[in-house]
Formats: C-alpha cells, sequence, structure tokens
C-alpha cells in the first residue's frame, strides 16, 4: 500500500517536471519565433497607430454583447488562417470570378459569419484612424486575443508587424486543417508540421471550451454501426442519447449545431478538459485526447489546474500566430481585408 502510493506520488512528480521543461522550452520557442518571424514586436504601432489596440477592444467588446458566441467564431478562423498559408489574413479574401478562395473550400464553409464579421468591423474602425497603417492579419490577432479575454479566457501581449497575404486559394487547404476523421497520431502530426508540440495541440484543442459544431461532424459516433443506434463506446451513453435526440437520422436540418462544452459553453475556461474526463467530449477528436498516455497526462493536468491552462494555451496561441508570418515585399497591408490592393 505504501509502495503504491509513493510511486504514485513519483509518477506526478515526473509528469509535473515534464510539463514544466516542455512549458520552458515552449517560452524559448515563442521568444525565438517572434525574431524569426520577420522581427515582430509589441510596440510596433507606438508611433503610426498608438490606439489600435484601445480601437479593436472597443470593437470586439461591443459585438460580443450583441453576439455572445463570437469569440469561438473568430478563433476558428483565426486558427483556419494560420494553419494554411501562415497568419495573413488570406482566409478572409473574397473569391472572385477567375479565383475561389480559402474560406470557399468545404472544410471552411461552416466558419461564422460573426467571426469574419467582427474582423472587418475591427479593421474598418482603425482604417479611420490610421489608414493604411496596421495589416488585417495583425487586426485578426488582437482581435481574436480580445475575444477570448472577453469570453472569461486570459491576456497576453500580441507581437505585431506582419504583413497581408498576397495568395488566397482553394487549393492550398488540403491537408492542412484537422479534420475529425483523423486519428490521433495524425493530428499529432500535423501540428508538429507547423512547429506546434503535441502539448500545444493539446492546448489549443482547449479552444472547444467555447463553440458549436454541426451535427454532421459527430454523426458517426451517435450512429456508428451500419446507421443503428449503437455509439461511439468512448462517449458517454446518456449524453449520445441526447445528441441522438437533437441530431435525428432522418431530415436532419444542415444547420442544427450544438455546444461543444455542454456545460459552460460561453466561457473559456477548462471545462473542456473535465468533459473529457467524463466521456463528454463531441468530436471524436476530442475524446481521442483521452486515449493515449501523454495526451490523457495534459488533458488530465488542464482539467485540475485552470491557471495552468490559460499559460500553455497563450503559449500555443502565441506560437500560432507566428506561423507563416509575412514581410516586407512578401505581403501587403490591404485597404479592405476581403480583396487585394490594386
Amino acid at each position: 500500500m505504501g509502495t503504491s502510493i509513493v510511486a504514485e506520488a513519483v509518477n506526478m512528480n515526473s509528469l509535473f517536471f515534464f510539463v514544466l521543461l516542455a512549458s520552458v522550452l515552449n517560452a524559448a520557442a515563442v521568444g525565438a519565433g517572434a525574431h524569426d518571424a520577420g522581427g515582430l514586436s509589441h510596440d510596433h504601432y507606438d508611433k503610426t497607430c498608438p490606439k489600435v489596440e484601445e480601437i479593436i477592444r472597443d470593437v470586439a467588446s461591443r459585438k460580443v454583447l450583441e453576439v455572445p458566441n463570437t469569440p469561438a467564431g473568430a478563433l476558428r478562423i483565426f486558427f483556419h488562417d494560420c494553419f494554411v498559408e501562415g497568419c495573413d489574413a488570406s482566409i478572409l479574401i473574397a473569391s472572385t470570378d477567375n479565383n475561389t478562395a480559402e474560406r470557399d473550400v468545404a472544410i471552411n464553409l461552416s466558419l461564422s459569419g460573426d467571426g469574419y464579421d467582427v474582423f472587418f468591423r475591427a479593421k474598418r474602425a482603425v482604417e479611420l484612424q490610421c489608414p493604411g497603417v496596421v495589416s488585417c492579419a495583425d487586426v485578426m490577432a488582437i482581435t481574436t486575443r480580445d475575444l477570448v479575454n472577453l469570453a472569461g479566457g486570459p491576456m497576453w501581449e500580441v507581437l505585431k508587424g506582419r504583413k497581408d497575404g498576397l495568395t488566397s486559394k482553394a487549393s492550398r487547404v488540403g491537408g492542412n486543417l484537422p479534420l475529425v476523421e483523423q486519428t490521433l497520431p495524425e493530428i499529432i502530426s500535423l501540428f508538429h508540421s507547423k512547429g506546434l508540440s503535441t502539448l500545444d495541440m493539446v492546448a489549443l484543442s482547449g479552444g472547444h471550451t467555447i463553440g458549436v459544431s454541426h451535427c454532421e461532424e459527430f454523426m458517426s459516433r451517435i450512429y456508428n454501426t451500419n446507421g443503428t443506434s449503437f455509439t461511439d463506446p468512448t462517449m458517454d451513453p446518456s449524453f449520445a442519447q441526447k445528441l441522438r435526440a437533437d441530431c435525428p437520422q432522418q431530415h436532419l436540418d444542415p444547420d442544427k449545431f450544438t455546444f461543444n462544452d455542454v456545460t459552460s459553453p460561453f466561457q473559456f475556461d477548462n471545462a473542456y478538459y473535465r468533459n473529457l474526463g467524463k466521456r463528454l467530449g463531441l468530436l471524436s477528436t476530442d475524446q481521442v485526447l483521452t486515449s493515449d498516455a501523454e495526451t490523457r497526462a495534459y488533458v488530465n493536468l488542464m482539467a485540475s489546474d485552470e491557471k495552468g491552462f490559460f499559460g500553455f494555451f497563450v503559449d500555443a496561441m502565441m506560437k500560432m500566430s507566428n506561423i507563416g508570418v509575412k514581410t516586407g515585399s512578401d505581403g501587403e497591408i490591404r485597404r479592405e481585408c476581403g480583396s487585394f490592393n490594386g
């Protein structure tokens, strides 16, 4: 009995040491990334647009009052932008007769209209005060940070100085975004290809503590045996039963959705991780985090320590926001976020 307790304590101490070490390495990578990504800085607009963050914060605050679910939509759009072509606002570009842009590829069609709207509003507000100075890419990074914070999440300083991308093609999206049918090793590999660790992946998955998913994204979990009512065994049966009532196989409304977090869907907290421990993960890519020893350890740690989760989330967001940053002639400062200049 005593030996078992000691062994358990050693294991927990090892886990905390491992996570602490990973966090330190994460922080070092963030610092290095700031310089490697073209000399981004906290004070980039101090002289040219000193009130940029104040302007964006006001827009974000008013939008949340209108549509409380805006933070989730904007966070997902920012994620989809950074994973394709880097954080260059290419996802905001509208398609033309000669080009199908990123936002119109199938996986992006369910992205929130209110998420797009808050970015466009923020850019217009900034343009009124500082025309031609602040990129849409930086507007996205700042606005997303503010929206997460307004939903109850952490606050962090955003490095600035990104340029807006000059390309947005639907054909470049494939293979760059995680899919609900992917295995955990496939998802981890994708994140690693973007310079993000397994710890970053688990922390960013915590963004599902807010937001919604459409029925089609989890139908295979609640009707997973040749169309019968048998459900994914990793899902709580009562939860599955409720989802089947909300998402019937027959005459399913394609716009029907449910909250990712069944306990506090509008609050950015660590309930997502606690839900996974109760088999209340909505998507297979959520619940699968408990199937592997390493990711399960991270899930348990973040479930037990909200402040710790916030720290890991901030580290991961700062790293993600440096992916594929454009500078110099590689980009531009768009006058309008939905179209290229000229």
